[in-house]
């Protein structure tokens, strides 16, 4: 929930798995390292991560559209790219992460409807409105150990969930899902 020490290190884990459009030009260029094979592999037309913080929960995952015949690569990249963080994250790309988040919540600010919502959702869960300085300042003390440190709490060897519509017979199965929460290193 908003109250967790993991609210903002999860922010950037959000922004360092990123987002992706087919018709997007970032392709090989995407600082999100699925992206870069999504783009390059044409595992999906889109995916994004998202991030809910509520009062008391949250709820955190990726979402995707994809190809009912890229569903296992594009499962297996995505796990592979969530369990990364867990043990690959470099100062220089949560570094990366934090300005890029800056900017993308001051761009989202564009607008007396956006900054609105803003106002309502932090009423909401946090009972005031946080100011962009302040905001900005948590974020800056998140690390690379406080973003390791939430992957390891929320995404190694964790039970997931996932909903798929669609034709999905070369969707994995959970247990596969499972088995891949985790890298098995020998």
């Amino acid at each position: 929930g908003a109250t967790s020490s993991h609210v903002f290190p999860l922010m950037v884990l959000q922004t360092l798995i990123g987002d992706w459009d087919r018709t997007s030009t970032t392709g090989r260029n995407a600082s999100s390292k699925l992206a870069q094979a999504a783009s390059e592999l044409q595992l999906a037309h889109n995916f994004m991560t998202f991030n809910m913080q509520y009062k008391d929960t949250g709820l955190f995952g990726v979402y995707a559209v994809a190809e009912a015949t890229s569903l296992n690569d594009l499962m297996w990249y995505t796990l592979d790219s969530m369990v990364r963080l867990c043990h690959e994250t470099t100062p220089e790309e949560v570094e990366r992460a934090k300005v890029q988040l800056k900017a993308k919540m001051l761009m989202q600010l564009d607008g007396s409807s956006a900054t609105a919502q803003d106002i309502g959702q932090q009423i909401l869960t946090y009972g005031r409105r946080l100011t962009a300085p302040e905001i900005f300042a948590r974020i800056d003390a998140v690390d690379e150990e406080a973003v390791k440190e939430t992957a390891l709490a929320l995404i190694n060897d964790q039970d997931h969930a996932l909903a798929a519509l669609g034709p999905l017979t070369e969707l994995p199965d959970y247990n596969w899902l499972r088995r891949r929460s985790t890298w098995q290193r020998y």
